[in-house]
């Protein structure tokens, strides 16, 4: 990706990763790709709003140069340590080592540990500005947006937000903005990149957005460091994430499940067929076959979910069991649940789940179902009758 004017002298400095098909150590599927943004300011001082993934540092190198002399760079804002976002910033360092580093105290300690480097860095908090020569920097500190070293920066001249993760996508496009690509496929991942990365971050998010109206700080450009830049309309985002933030969802189940000789299966697609005859919308997943990153977004705006397993030495079997894990830390509140499944000589994966439902802080809506072995013609009508219940709960 070449260099790219995003305003008056402040340039889209960074790198499009085509081919990326997981993130965050294989916890996230990017089918769409991603990009690593970075922003270059040139006014009588040249700032660098973050940098990019190690492996295109030489990317972000020629497309400074595309614009000045890359030893000219005066100051580097590191909005976050993780390393899509500061990667490239020993290769910086090494062609202007003379730049001043500004972010966080927390972004201090991180850029040291995973760097070692030594270099000339300046602690910021909130409120904190930094004169460019006709523009200004101002620093607004973001701690658990998703990291504790985060924080945001404003030009107010431009009325333009630099907020690092919040507000991303992992989109891979050749086009920068928001007016250039299709509106469902960009909010389908910036709702995605919202279920996967922040879900458990809601109140204070809502606490950060808060902050910031009561700043009074007009935005008319959000350009995050994931994905393509909100230019039509940044107050689309905000508006989804504070409805995002708030839990809200509708009348939709997910059911996820595990199956090891399809008895549980067959209850599953009963119960599916039980809920649609119940008036709600499903969605429906074999944990062991499904795109993770895919389930927890359908999960994210549902008010249900079913979760089903067989039971293998009176427990889960292994992928739903590590998938139910990864939902205790998504801290999904307002949300209701139960469970299911088959079972040979002995029960115990429906016990099981439910007690990690309890530990998710998910209500128990109702009582598990349970089948020994292959559901018989009065189970099958239990299961229907287990989806329909459950549905009208959710309604």
């Amino acid at each position: 990706m070449a260099a790219l004017r995003i305003l008056p002298d402040i340039y889209s400095v960074g790198a499009v990763d085509w081919k990326i098909r997981s993130f965050h150590g294989h916890t996230y599927s990017t089918n769409r790709g991603s990009t690593y943004n970075s922003y270059l300011i040139i006014d009588e001082k040249i700032a660098l709003i973050d940098t990019v993934l190690g492996s295109f540092s030489q990317d972000l190198i020629n497309n400074i140069r595309e614009i000045v002399p890359i030893e000219k760079i005066d100051y580097i804002i590191a909005n976050h340590v993780e390393t899509d976002h500061s990667g490239a910033l020993p290769e910086i360092m090494k062609l202007c080592p003379k730049a001043k580093i500004f972010g966080t105290k927390n972004c201090k300690e991180g850029l040291y540990r995973n760097y070692y480097g030594n270099w000339d860095f300046q602690v910021v908090k909130s409120g904190d500005v930094l004169k460019l020569g006709k523009r200004s920097l101002t620093f607004l500190e973001a701690p658990m947006i998703h990291w504790p070293d985060s924080m945001f920066t404003y030009c107010p001249e431009e009325q333009l937000l630099m907020p690092n993760d919040a507000f991303g996508q992992h989109y891979a496009t050749a086009e920068r903005f928001d007016d250039e690509v299709d509106s469902c496929a960009l909010m389908d991942e910036a709702e995605k990149y919202y279920a996967n990365i922040l879900w458990p971050l809601g109140s204070v998010i809502l606490r950060k957005i808060e902050e910031v109206q009561k700043m009074n700080l007009p935005i008319k450009m959000i350009a995050p460091s994931h994905g393509v830049i909100w230019r039509r309309d940044p107050g689309k985002i905000i508006s989804s994430y504070i409805s995002w933030a708030k839990n809200e969802t509708r009348p939709k189940v997910v059911v996820i499940y595990e199956t090891m000789w399809q008895a549980t299966e067959k209850m599953a697609n009963k119960i599916v067929e039980g809920l649609i005859a119940g008036g709600v919308e499903v969605k429906l997943f074999d944990v062991g076959t499904a795109d993770r990153t895919e389930v927890i977004k359908e999960m994210f705006s549902a008010k249900g979910f079913l979760f089903g397993s067989s039971t293998h030495d009176n427990d889960m079997l292994p992928n739903i069991a590590g998938f139910l894990e990864f939902v205790k830390g998504l801290k999904a509140k307002s949300r209701l649940a139960a469970a299911f499944g088959s079972y040979g000589w002995a029960g115990g994966a429906v016990k099981e789940i439910e007690g990690v439902i309890g530990e998710s802080g998910i209500e128990l809506a109702q009582p598990g179902l349970g089948v020994k072995y292959v559901p018989d013609e009065n189970e099958v009508k239990l299961c229907y009758e287990f989806g329909r219940n459950f549905a009208k709960k959710i309604k």
